[in-house]
């Protein structure tokens, strides 16, 4: 059975991590798996967006601790592999975490890696890396604090406890929380929400914005204005007037729904 499997439509494609009978642990056949994929899809250009989810009852438990306790070996290759984080990172389109149940240490830093969360009412959140013994290193001690502040952050990485899926929500962790059945179509029609926009502006747009979080204000305003103004200068006023008939045929249709 492959660790991962890929289901591809319309501009997106659907990943999902596939080791269920062990809760989608990232073994490293299974973070070997997910950057190639995500390098595959990256070169497709008929993929702009991804979808990642877990096959059966959780989103994914973390590393594989058992084949880490195993050999040193296994955990120091973990400490000098590239992350999956890094990989997922790599994709210059919007990545789409359908979080369909638990997300722990290594499980919630993929989830944190995602641009956006949509969360099943079944799922579950926790740093779990002070019990085990280890310090996170794919990015969540820094990305959790800046999502939902850094008190918050601290109670769940000091502890080890679970959060669930609605307290997420008004945290801010996740953008929505859906019936367990809802999920994955709710995230493909978001990721096919996405292909309405100019061709080229969806990896831009998301550029954009990280390009700007990750720098001090006045900082990322020069960003803006900078990225702006060279993407910007390469569009015509016959697309403009093109894409303005769109939109607003768009916003009667949404009007009238």
């Amino acid at each position: 059975m492959p660790v991962l499997t890929i289901d591809r439509d319309q501009g997106y494609a659907v990943v999902t991590l596939n080791r269920p009978e062990a809760r989608n642990a990232l073994s490293q056949a299974l973070r070997a798996a997910l950057a190639a994929v995500v390098q595959e899809l990256a070169e497709a250009p008929d993929v702009q967006v991804l979808v990642l989810t877990g096959a059966g009852s959780a989103f994914c438990a973390g590393l594989d601790l058992k084949e880490i306790g195993a050999s040193d070996d296994a955990l120091r290759s973990v400490l000098a592999a590239r992350s999956p984080v890094e990989a997922l990172r790599s994709f210059s389109g919007p990545v789409i975490g359908a979080i369909n149940g638990v997300a722990a240490a290594g499980g919630f830093e993929l989830a944190l890696g995602c641009d956006m969360l949509l969360a099943s009412e079944n799922a579950r959140f926790a740093d779990t890396h002070g019990r085990v013994g280890l310090l996170p290193v794919w990015g969540l001690s820094q990305r959790l604090s800046r999502l939902i502040g850094i008190g918050r952050a601290k109670e769940l990485s000091l502890t080890g406890n679970y959060l669930d899926a609605h307290t997420a929500y008004a945290w801010g962790l996740v953008n929505r929380v859906l019936p367990a059945a809802e999920l994955l179509p709710a995230a493909c029609a978001l990721a096919r929400d996405m292909q309405s926009l100019a061709p080229g502006l969806l990896a831009a747009y998301r550029k954009l914005i990280d390009d700007g979080f990750d720098a001090p204000f006045p900082q990322a305003l020069r960003i803006e204005q900078q990225q702006a103004q060279a993407f910007n200068a390469a569009v015509s006023c016959a697309s403009i007037e093109a894409r303005r008939l769109g939109v607003l045929t768009l916003g009667r249709t949404q009007q009238g729904a």
